[in-house]
Order: C-alpha cells, then sequence, then structure tokens
C-alpha cells in the first residue's frame, strides 16, 4: 500500500507561482510512476504530469509544458509540481496518484493511488 499527502495549495493571483508537494509514505516501488492530475468544477479530470521513480523520466502535458514542471526528491520520497505564471484556468483541485508501472499513462483509471487533493485557486 502507498499513501500519498498534497499540499501546498493556495489562493494566489495571475502570474504567481505555486510548488506542490506529495508526500510518499507505505510501500513504495522503484518501478512507480506518480503523477499530478486536477480536476477544475464541472470538469474531468485532467492529466498534468509524471515522472518515472525508477530513472526520473518526466512527462508534462502540451498544456502546461514549459509552464508547469514536475521533479522528486527520492530521500524524502516526494514529488513536487511547480507551477509558474498562473492562470485563473489553473484553478483547480490537484491530486497525486501512483501506478505500479513503467509506463506514464496520461488516463487517471489505470492509477491505483490517490492522495486527497489540494486545492488551487488562481484569482485574476
Amino acid at each position: 500500500q502507498v499513501q500519498l499527502v498534497e499540499s501546498g495549495g493556495g489562493l494566489v493571483r495571475a502570474g504567481d507561482s505555486l510548488r506542490l508537494s506529495c508526500a510518499a509514505s507505505g510501500r513504495t516501488f522503484s518501478s512507480y510512476v506518480m503523477a499530478w492530475f486536477r480536476q477544475a468544477p464541472g470538469k474531468g479530470r485532467e492529466f498534468v504530469a509524471a515522472v518515472r521513480w525508477s530513472d526520473g523520466r518526466t512527462y508534462s502535458a502540451d498544456s502546461v509544458k514549459g509552464r508547469i514542471t514536475i521533479s522528486r526528491d527520492n530521500a524524502k520520497n516526494t514529488v513536487f509540481l511547480q507551477m509558474n505564471s498562473l492562470k485563473p484556468e489553473d484553478t483547480a483541485v490537484y491530486y497525486c496518484a501512483a501506478d505500479d508501472s513503467k509506463i506514464i499513462f496520461t488516463t487517471y483509471t489505470p492509477y491505483d493511488y490517490w492522495g486527497q487533493g489540494t486545492q488551487v485557486t488562481v484569482s485574476s
């Protein structure tokens, strides 16, 4: 089992930056993929970015490349989502997810473990 806890969300203004954290505990594997998804009110769950734990390979959605990046701290079992130049359309609940796979999936159904989510609100 893996437990995931997100933190770092909050209310910011357009153009500001935020760094979200996802702390993993319990049984983790180097083959795991950890990802960030987000869900705005009335919208489906959207893939944001993912990192493969074994080699650190990352992949981000085209819509956020160059502005939102994922990284990891192996020693702390923590994944980060650095978000710069935030826009009102980034407003959503951001979820951390983990999948015991070497493949980075951009759909949410393959992911076995989920955090509780952290709210990000960007005002114009």
